[in-house]
């Protein structure tokens, strides 16, 4: 019987800083579905926000509720604040290379909705790729690649593993402890900036156990994505672009965000979407962003990795001007948790990053809490875990097994058209007809003949329009329109 202390599902940012934190001297296993870097930690480009200071705190704090139209748990967003002075000194202590000036100084940059400039980056536009690699290099524990998890293993109250397949094989692993830290529900949406291994799977087992999702209606959309590719995760332009001072116009060059809210191009990611998504509808007008303001050498410098990507595929940035669509970018809800990350109801199963709802979002996230938000409560839990009771009571058999036929011959088609059906009607701007019809089609689908991986997928979606459903009323992220309008 393969038995760990801790079992952690999910090697982005929350899954290796929480490892990072864990005594070598423990059995840790972190595991990954696919390869480590397929991770949406890997494609973060903006930065990391830390408050600038203590006289920062307030004001970081304030952003974060404003952006999160005051729907966030209060206590959470402290937290987030107060321990991110910490958490830049720790990183720093253990050699993270943040971009600094030519003196020495952290870089700081500003985004949507922030008040000051107080975001860190590295390699320019590539901070959670060298986010990601730094934490590799420094995870002192075992990782395990191609390790798909599709049930936790729970009774009466208690988590004791995880049901995988490992190199295609099913197996069963035993942990004291584990922590959940599997990302959000990109590959639920057709348009999506999330890497392809996030797909909803463990909120979908949530579901089936009776673990409480939260705030799933707060889906967030990125305003500025470049949609014109085949794949299912489409280019993120980040938003640091517009903190710079890049712009988003029509095909006539107008600026017409002016036109929504008088903040234009900084105005929170939920606008700045719906904004894009209604003036395309209303003109027909395909919308761009706009760099020809930026001096060549510094935006190669600033941006290399958007530059190299958009020149691969024919763009020569900034002269060029490049065709934008929003496209779904982060899950605001998900596994309800405590401030250290522990399950209510649940001995020896925690949550962190994108896939725990803290509260420290409430009903759409302020630009780059994101890889914050993960590293301090991976770090939390990581505390709970070496604090609470080592369990040695007896650990029951799991052996009867599931149906393991994680995929059946129509998933495919099923699942493409639950992606189409999810951006259509729980997307950008929703209505109650349309919600109403993902809803029958997500029930209609989960009584087809279909695979396990499917089925979670499904749970899921439907906790998003239940959700999306119960909320009558427009609320951040989640815009309803009156049938009327």
């Amino acid at each position: 019987m393969k038995r760990y202390d801790v079992i952690i599902v999910g090697a982005g940012i929350a899954g290796l800083y929480a490892a990072m934190h864990l005594p070598e001297s423990m059995k840790v296993l972190v595991v990954c579905k696919d390869i480590p870097w397929e991770c949406n930690t890997f494609y973060a480009q903006g930065g990391i926000v830390t408050a600038l200071n203590e006289a920062d705190i307030p004001h970081h704090i304030e952003d974060t509720l404003a952006a999160g139209a005051y729907h966030n748990v209060r206590e959470a967003v402290e937290i987030l604040s107060r321990e991110s002075l910490e958490l830049r000194e720790d990183l720093l202590r253990r050699g993270m290379p943040f971009d600094r000036s030519e003196t020495g100084e952290l870089l700081y940059t500003k985004e949507a909705a922030h008040s000051a400039s107080r975001i860190l980056h590295a390699g320019g536009d590539a901070t959670g790729r060298y986010m990601h690699y730094f934490m590799m290099t420094r995870n002192p524990h075992l990782l395990q690649r191609n390790t798909l998890v599709y049930d936790l293993l729970i009774e009466n109250g208690r988590c004791y593993g995880v049901r995988a397949m490992v190199n295609y094989r099913p197996t069963t692993l035993y942990a004291d402890h584990v922590l959940i830290a599997s990302g959000g529900i990109g590959s639920l949406y057709a348009y999506n900036t999330n890497s392809r291994t996030v797909s909803a799977d463990i909120h979908g087992i949530c579901v089936e156990k009776g673990i409480t999702l939260a705030d799933m209606e707060f889906m967030q959309f990125h305003p500025t994505v470049f949609v014109k590719t085949p794949f299912a995760r489409k280019l993120l332009l980040t938003e640091a672009l517009r903190g710079e001072g890049a712009y988003i116009v029509d095909e006539d060059g107008k600026r017409f965000l002016f036109d929504y809210d008088p903040r234009g191009e900084l105005a929170s990611r939920d606008i700045v979407s719906r904004a894009i998504f209604d003036y395309k509808r209303k003109t027909g007008k395909e919308v761009y962003l706009d760099f020809s303001m930026f001096e060549e050498e510094w935006f190669h410098r600033r941006f290399p990795n958007i530059t190299k990507t958009f020149e691969a595929i024919g763009y020569h940035l900034p002269k060029d001007r490049v065709p934008i669509s929003p496209a779904f970018h982060y899950a605001n809800g998900g596994i309800v948790c405590d401030t250290y990350g522990r399950i209510p109801g649940m001995k020896g199963l925690y949550v962190a990053g994108e896939a725990a709802r803290t509260g420290v979002h409430g009903a759409n996230r302020l630009a780059s809490n994101s890889l914050l938000e993960a590293a301090i409560y991976a770090r939390r839990a990581v505390e709970a875990i070496l604090g609470s009771p080592i369990h040695d009571g007896p650990v029951p058999r799991f052996e009867k097994d599931y149906d393991t036929q994680l995929h059946k011959e129509h998933d495919k088609s099923y699942k493409h058209q639950l992606r189409q059906i999810m951006w259509k009607d729980v997307g950008i701007i929703r209505t109650e007809a349309g919600l109403h019809e993902a809803k029958n089609f997500i029930y209609d689908t989960k009584n087809r003949e279909i695979g396990r991986l499917l089925e979670l997928r499904l749970n899921t979606a439907a906790a998003i329009v239940e959700a999306a459903l119960a909320r009558k009323e427009p609320l951040g992220s989640h815009y309803i329109e009156s049938e009327e309008s």
